[in-house]
């Protein structure tokens, strides 16, 4: 699928899950080794698990009259993260595939909206506490044979999520193209609205789009709450045109808070929806909604309902 053809691009609004990890293992108790969600694809007991937490969001989708962009549960299949739990490369082409394949599945089942299925990638380090890579080349390198694999078993696009430098973002980016699948980059930013390096979200998405011709389908923000980044978008710079998502966490607390914390903070799930559709609407080009760490389908369904009754919103 060529870029211009996603659906998410055509005007219409989108809704996504919500943090799938916190949600695993906070809300249902599942031990999920280095945040993980993939290895739940190892037995139908744990593929049950996924199908119970996507239905919600089919639901919520189909009900509100919105598109659905699911991310496959692979931001964690890559090599130095699969090593860390023991897979070698060719149970995490297993993986990786098998996980595209389910939300085929899950796709199928859904007769009454747009379902996108996002091929997910995750950064090479600690979305946390880690800068990634620093170069181009190194990033390019690493994530095409997880970019290749996910393209070729049918995603619409890819999407690399709490990526934290340019130039991991710009070697995921060149990963895409050279296997012709649609690219998303989704920054994490702190609570200042700018990535932990400081660079401002202006100068990230310039900085990517003048290394790559301008080849992303668009740019996502995540991992932050409303409050760390809202006030960013009101910057009149054009590059934030091109951010399309937002995926936001439940909680307030910095990222050096939350890693350091034993307990989910998920945050008012009325507040937060009404602050994505804040955000949505005063931007129309925001138009892909969803939620990051602590959001489960709570606060999907609060977005749905603050979107669609807009007299009832602080």
């Amino acid at each position: 699928m060529m870029k211009g053809s996603l659906p998410q691009l055509a005007g219409s609004d989108f809704l996504t899950d919500g943090g799938v990890e916190t949600d695993l293992i906070f809300h249902r108790g599942i031990d999920l080794p280095e945040f993980a969600s993939f290895v739940l694809h190892e037995n139908a007991a744990g593929e049950s698990v996924l199908r119970d937490y996507y239905d919600d969001y089919l639901r919520i989708a189909s009900q509100g009259g919105f598109g659905l962009v699911l991310e496959t549960t692979t931001w964690r299949a890559s090599e130095d993260w699969g090593a860390k739990i023991g897979y070698d490369a060719a149970q995490l082409r297993a993986a990786n595939e098998r996980s595209v394949e389910f939300f085929h599945e899950v796709r199928a089942s859904d007769v009454d909206g747009t379902v996108v299925i996002s091929g997910c990638v995750g950064p090479r380090g600690d979305a946390y506490a880690d800068l990634g890579p620093a170069r181009a080349d190194e990033a390019f390198a690493y994530h095409l044979p997880q970019v290749e694999v996910l393209a070729g078993s049918g995603v619409d696009l890819v999407s690399a999520l709490t990526l934290t430098n340019v130039a991991e973002a710009i070697g995921f980016v060149r990963a895409a193209e050279a296997r012709s699948i649609p690219a998303v980059v989704s920054y994490t930013v702190e609570t200042d609205g700018r990535l932990p390096s400081g660079m401002s979200l202006t100068d990230a998405i310039t900085a990517v789009d003048d290394e790559t011709d301008g080849a992303a389908a668009y740019f996502m923000i995540n991992c932050a709450h409303p409050d760390h980044f809202a006030q960013v978008l009101d910057d009149p710079e054009p590059a934030l045109s091109r951010v399309r998502g937002v995926r936001a966490n439940a909680s307030r607390l910095s990222h050096a808070e939350l890693d350091e914390s034993t307990e989910l903070d998920d945050g008012d799930p009325d507040e937060f929806g009404a602050q994505i559709v804040a955000v949505h609407a005063g931007r129309p080009h925001i138009n892909v909604l969803g939620g990051c760490c602590g959001t489960d389908a709570r606060h999907i369904a609060a977005i749905a309902h603050a979107y669609r009754h807009p007299e009832q919103r602080p």
